[in-house]
């Protein structure tokens, strides 16, 4: 029989055709027959993550890091249970991280898919901000009272202050500052005087 793959059916005609030696004698010494064929199946080795393994693909890092921008932590969260992922996992996934260790040090290929959802999100609440600030007309502001128009005030700066890119703390770069001075004018006639004749 050929060494290599063989089917099982093939297998299994060869190993009933064989048939045991008798043992040969040679001159009074009895020889011993010859050893029964063995068969070792040697499995194909799979393809994939090993048994034991515990690397998580990128793809699913991207994924519940985007789940936990769209829909908070707890969602992602409860998605990398369901892929038996630990919660401080899922917290790494969420700033783009591969692990906890690497918290800091965001991988790109994650993030990049966390900010193109980021960018997504962004695009429509833009178009819903839009929309919703088109509605509020002067004459409606006319008719609102003090604390509703306060209320209208203190949205439109959080949302102002949520669109505008965040501020990198301590990047070890002075920014410049200026300071304006706007001196009252005052009209001449707030001045003392005093009448001088000549």
């Amino acid at each position: 029989m050929p060494i290599g793959i063989v089917s099982d059916k093939d297998l299994e005609r060869e190993l009933n055709s064989y048939k045991p030696a008798k043992p040969l004698v040679v001159t009074g010494t009895i020889l011993p027959p010859e050893p029964t064929p063995s068969v070792e199946i040697i499995q194909k080795e799979k393809k994939g993550r090993k048994e034991g393994d515990v690397n998580v693909p990128d793809s699913i890092r991207a994924i519940i890091g985007e789940e936990a921008l769209l829909n908070g932590r707890s969602a992602a969260v409860d998605l990398a249970q369901e892929f038996g992922i630990s919660k401080s996992s899922a917290s790494a996934y969420a700033v783009g991280a591969t692990s906890t260790t690497s918290y800091n040090q965001p991988k790109q290929s994650i993030l990049s898919v966390i900010n193109k959802s980021r960018e997504r999100a962004t695009r429509r609440a833009a178009k819903t901000l839009n929309a919703a600030l088109g509605s509020i007309t002067q004459e409606k502001l006319d008719y609102m009272d003090a604390d509703k128009l306060s209320g209208v005030a203190k949205d439109m700066s959080v949302i102002i202050k949520n669109l505008e890119p965040k501020q990198v703390e301590g990047s070890g770069q002075t920014q410049p500052q200026f300071t304006i001075y706007a001196p009252q004018f005052r009209d001449e006639r707030s001045f003392e005087f005093i009448q001088v004749t000549e």
